[in-house]
């Protein structure tokens, strides 16, 4: 029988999906308490206020090394007139912390006292209780230490043990299992892997989050697309759970069984809601215990978590949600955003002069490092049909300021060179790393242009002259300060398939039937190389199938060759190496970096400079890669500045 595909209950905006999920959960009260030991509470909720049974100090004791008097007996003493204090009568040698001897009331600093025989001369009378720690100074028995739903700190623990404490009533971390489910989902580690199967990392990856939120989390084994295992392992878990999530199952395929589950053991509050991406999460209610559907994609399942289900578990915990950091940027350049679905557009961000700068970072609801790499997220509300250019955007942070601030932002052409150099970069400095965006190498001279970078790679031939980047730098540059160092001399060439099926020895292959082929970005060097290889074989773009289908990297290239996308593209040496590809030379090119000059002398782009100019391990490993030429590694190649630099 012909299974019908099921429609969302509802398209609800996120907004009202907030308030049903709020409203349904309002019932759920914060967890009871446990009694844990003080030293291991920290990060932990208080369940109940905690008051000090003692005082601290609980005795009267010194707060210098000196000597215990009674004050009254040192009246009189001055500079002309001193008094002598009869030793272990009327002065007795305390230290500091030292509980205070019965019946005295001062002390006198070791250093302001003459030892004369078996007495101390003063010149100077005290008052009562003067370097004394009196009982209660710090903590007055029966005050109050924490309230009740407070988060226990490092300096709290010791307030806690200072107040006569060994144990605190803490709120029980809420438990949340995890379901992940699918015929194609398998285990970390499983082997071998079959085209079709899945690696279950959407549980660990949410299950952290659990944790980081100060939850607790338990995960079920896979279980099949069948509805009523799927129903069993729901009911089984919620008599051990706070929350149950579901993972995957939650669309409007054929095997998403997730909706018909919740339903029929409970009821379904939203089935879909007006976001991108993440539009099929679900949200439900089972025995009285919430239960939340998560779309299979990872992205989506972090997005639609975080809105759910943190402040699922902030309410068991008994706290608010701490408001995330929040910046303005400027959007490096426009994103075009869907009518009636709100976005959360992933970005990457860096501090360039006195403005952050936000580039979109990819957008696919599967891309799991378009959200690894992100900085921040950029939410497009649901009636904008995008971003302009320069429009002044909030960015939710990922990451901290001070990352961001100490990030070199690289925006322009892909290497994997650049890879090796962000990893070197934040081993050396620690401090600072390196922030790719992949935009092509005209991309990046415009970044560098608009002050939206710091660097920007660069591989462009200038067809009349033959000369690499220099032309460009000087027609699209002219009036900006700018280094321009070499990086590499590389090899580009037609990455074909291991074995080369298609039998493809140049680029006059290109436009033969059956041949498909990838392509690189508008305005990147290797989109220019493609072309000029094109005309000078005096061959029609429009011949050759695949051309109009664009990888914004090389490995995105080399990817595509490999699992059998293309049967071609124009690439380097070293992602067909990595990949395991073959690969016909076309040319030696050479691929350069531009740094704008008022940035040439600060600390980050030094530590990156100072890699190319003389780290032999960065060496080494381009070096490894193949296909590259290291000649010129931190050559000056042009510069608008002064002779310093040159």
């Amino acid at each position: 029988m012909k299974q019908s595909r099921r429609i969302y209950q509802s398209n609800t905006t996120l907004q009202e999906a907030v308030g049903r999920w709020l409203e349904a959960i309002e019932p759920l009260a914060p967890k009871g308490g446990e009694s844990v030991p003080v030293p291991q509470s920290a990060g932990r909720i208080t369940a109940r206020a905690i008051h000090a049974r003692i005082s601290s100090p609980f005795f009267h004791s010194s707060a210098m090394d000196g000597y215990a008097v009674r004050f009254h007996e040192t009246f009189g003493a001055t500079e002309t007139r001193p008094l002598r204090l009869k030793l272990n009568e009327q002065a007795i040698p305390v230290n500091t912390g030292e509980p205070l001897p019965r019946g005295f009331n001062a002390v006198i600093m070791v250093e302001d006292v003459s030892v004369e025989g078996d007495s101390i001369e003063i010149t100077e009378s005290v008052t009562p209780y003067q370097h004394v720690r009196t009982v209660g100074e710090d903590i007055v028995q029966t005050e109050l230490i924490l309230p009740e739903n407070q988060r226990i700190r490092p300096v709290d623990i010791g307030a806690i043990l200072a107040g006569g404490h060994t144990e605190v009533s803490v709120r029980k971390k809420p438990l949340v299992t995890l379901i992940p489910t699918g015929n194609e989902v398998v285990e970390p580690g499983t082997t071998p892997l079959r085209p079709g199967n899945i690696i279950d990392f959407n549980s660990y990856m949410t299950g952290a989050l659990v944790e980081q939120w100060g939850g607790e989390y338990r995960r079920e084994g896979v279980v099949p697309d069948d509805k009523e295992q799927l129903k069993e392992t729901v009911l089984a878990s919620l008599e051990v759970s706070d929350l149950v999530v579901v993972i995957a199952g939650s669309s409007a395929g054929t095997r998403d069984f997730t909706p018909d589950a919740v339903g029929e053991l409970g009821r379904v509050i939203v089935h879909g809601v007006s976001i991108k991406p993440g539009k099929p999460v679900l949200l439900g209610i089972v025995d009285d215990r919430p239960v939340i559907g998560l779309p299979g994609y990872p992205v989506s399942a972090y997005i639609t978590f975080e809105l759910f289900a943190k402040p699922l578990i902030h309410r068991l915990l008994g706290i608010t949600p701490e408001r995330p950091d929040t910046l303005k940027a400027r959007l490096s350049r426009p994103a075009a955003s869907s009518l009636g679905q709100e976005e959360f557009m992933r970005v990457k961000v860096g501090k360039v002069g006195d403005k952050y700068v936000a580039t979109p970072a990819g957008r696919g609801a599967g891309a799991l490092m378009t959200l690894q790499r992100a900085d921040g997220i950029v939410r497009i509300p649901a009636m904008n049909e995008g971003i302009a250019q320069n429009t002044e955007v909030d960015v939710t942070l990922l990451r901290s300021r001070d990352e961001i601030e100490n990030t070199v932002v690289c925006i322009g052409s892909h290497d994997n060179t650049l890879d090796i150099l962000a990893n070197l970069l934040k081993k050396r400095s620690h401090s600072y790393s390196l922030s790719s965006a992949h935009v092509g190498s005209m991309g990046g001279i415009m970044a560098i242009k608009k002050m939206e970078a710091h660097v920007a790679g660069t591989h462009l031939l200038d067809e009349p002259t033959g000369e690499y980047n220099v032309p460009f730098i000087k027609r699209l540059l002219g009036d900006v300060p700018l280094l321009l160092v070499n990086l590499v001399y590389r090899q580009q060439g037609l990455i074909v398939r291991s074995g080369n099926p298609k039998g493809i020895r140049g680029i006059e292959d290109l436009t033969r039937k059956g041949v498909v082929f990838i392509n690189r970005q508008r305005g990147s060097g290797t989109r220019l190389l493609t072309d000029k290889c094109l005309r000078d074989a005096g061959m029609d773009p429009g011949k050759i199938e695949g051309y109009d289908r664009e990888e914004y990297t090389h490995m995105g290239v080399a990817s595509a060759v490999a699992t059998g996308v293309a049967d071609a593209g124009m690439g380097i040496l070293s992602a067909a190496a990595a990949l395991g590809q073959e690969f016909i030379p076309v040319a030696k090119e050479r691929y350069d970096l531009i740094i704008r000059g008022e940035y040439v002398e600060t600390p980050k782009i030094q530590s990156l400079l100072g890699i190319l100019k003389s780290d032999e391990e960065f060496r080494d490993l381009v070096a490894g890669l193949g296909g590259y030429d290291l000649s010129d590694m931190g050559r000056v190649i042009y510069s608008t500045l002064d002779s310093r630099h040159g």
